[in-house]
């Protein structure tokens, strides 16, 4: 048999379940995922193996209008990640349907298809009946000339095998791009933030979690095999800090022991995590934060 390898990008609008797809074909959890829309801010890359194939899936930011900066940089960075694959899959929500937002998706893919596959995946389909279903498939196909149609339940696991062994020839023919056991090609470090950012996002309500960000400063290897994390929340007003820390320092320690389970259960071994939390009023206009987030400052330009 020929090896095969070769990267497939996840586009779609924010919250279609992109991430669940992708903590589910990789049987890891790589991505963060909540109820709230616009939480993957990086490109995250996670490794399936499917027979004698390495599919390596590039779990981009929700594609939306951007307002700020940051926004500006998510979207770049989810359009980029579509540029840069061999195969693009179209994540849509089965009872949302053909939404204002998934047409100026349409209209961009247009731009980046040349010379690479598009198919469509129709996720969330226990919501529906089967006759909107064929419908929404048919008026999608003749707005755009996908190479494969999948319905899928990316949270139940239905049709994810059969889309994993459609893409498992679909990727170019060549050796394996990570080793066999890797999971994810972000920085553990990088990762372990995102588990805490997801669980922020998770316990705090409304606007905040888009105000605040999570940073690993420190990362050390103890003799007894365990790890000794500190991370850094960033926060925009004195205001927010109390929020975050909560009556008696409950709300954080809440967070903290949440992170931390996720944490020892993705490394395998025992976790312990510190976190510290700071004002800076203007950390969405800072280079460094973004560098953090694997995100380029200047896409974020107007």
């Amino acid at each position: 048999m020929k090896m095969r390898a070769g990267f497939v990008a996840l586009i779609g609008e924010p919250n279609a379940g992109k991430s669940t797809l992708l903590n589910r074909v990789v049987g890891a959890k790589v991505s963060i995922v909540t109820h709230k829309v616009q939480t993957t801010r990086t490109r995250i890359r996670g490794i399936a193996i499917e027979g004698d194939s390495q599919i390596v899936f590039v779990d981009t930011p929700g594609l939306f209008r951007p307002r700020r900066r940051l926004d500006r940089a998510m979207v770049a960075a989810a359009w980029g990640g579509a540029a840069d694959a061999d195969v693009v899959i179209l994540m849509i929500e089965a009872h949302r349907g053909l939404t204002g937002g998934v047409e100026e998706i349409l209209e961009g893919l247009v731009d980046i298809s040349k010379g690479r596959t598009v198919a469509l995946a129709i996720n969330k389909i226990d919501r529906v009946e089967a006759s909107l279903l064929l419908k929404l498939t048919k008026d999608l196909n003749d707005r755009y000339d996908f190479t494969k149609t999948f319905m899928i339940s990316a949270e139940k696991g239905h049709g994810v095998h059969d889309f994993l062994l459609w893409l498992s020839v679909q990727v170019p023919q060549g050796p394996w791009l990570y080793p066999e056991d890797q999971v994810a090609d972000l920085p553990m470090r990088m990762i372990a933030a995102e588990v805490t950012r997801e669980k922020l996002t998770l316990r705090l309500h409304q606007e905040l979690p888009y105000q605040l960000t999570v940073e690993t400063e420190n990362w050390r290897e103890l003799k007894d095999g365990s790890v000794h994390i500190d991370q850094i929340i960033y926060v925009s007003r004195d205001g927010h800090k109390g929020i975050v820390l909560g009556k008696n320092g409950e709300t954080i320690k809440a967070i903290s022991k949440a992170s931390r389970i996720d944490l020892m259960n993705l490394l395998e071994r025992k976790v312990h995590l510190f976190l510290k939390v700071k004002v800076r009023e203007r950390w969405q206009e800072e280079s460094e934060r973004y560098s953090e987030m694997g995100l380029n400052f200047k896409d974020g330009n107007a």
